[in-house]
């Protein structure tokens, strides 16, 4: 009995320590949002190797069944300082040169300024202006 229960224990503390050094397998945490591990889609694979932060030991997880993810995906934007061409855009095509041109446009041409409005005559206005004003009566009868 005694040799049972020892095999048990001895079997029961194995047991958790061999299963850190097992495999795993990858769940995302957040629907739409890939784990990536190395350049590698992990979503739903089995990763083996993968100690985490546990020790201070790095190793390579190996990822069985992951995809590989493009490092410069094709996200629909043109950026120059990528040295690569746009994936799609205007298509710029130099016309012939003895094609007959259209005829000019006509000239045009705009004015806009702006000044003070022109000084009061001093004869309109009287030196001595009556005190009453008599206005006309428009009133019907």
């Amino acid at each position: 009995m005694r040799v049972i229960s020892a095999l048990l224990i001895v079997i029961g503390t194995s047991l958790p320590a061999i299963a850190a050094d097992g495999y795993n397998i990858v769940i995302p945490g957040r629907a739409g949002v890939p784990v990536i591990i190395n350049g590698i889609d992990a979503s739903y694979a089995v990763v083996e190797g993968d100690w985490g932060l546990k020790r201070g030991v790095h190793v390579q997880p190996t990822v069985y069944g992951g995809r590989y993810v493009d490092p410069l995906p094709n996200v629909g934007h043109y950026y120059p300082s990528a040295g690569r061409q746009p994936g799609y855009g205007r298509l710029e095509v130099e016309p012939p040169k003895n094609r007959k041109l259209p005829k000019p446009a006509e000239s045009f041409h705009e004015h806009w300024s702006a000044a003070s409005p022109p000084p009061v005559q001093q004869d309109a206005i009287p030196f001595n202006p009556p005190a009453v004003i008599v206005a006309p009566d428009n009133r019907r009868r």
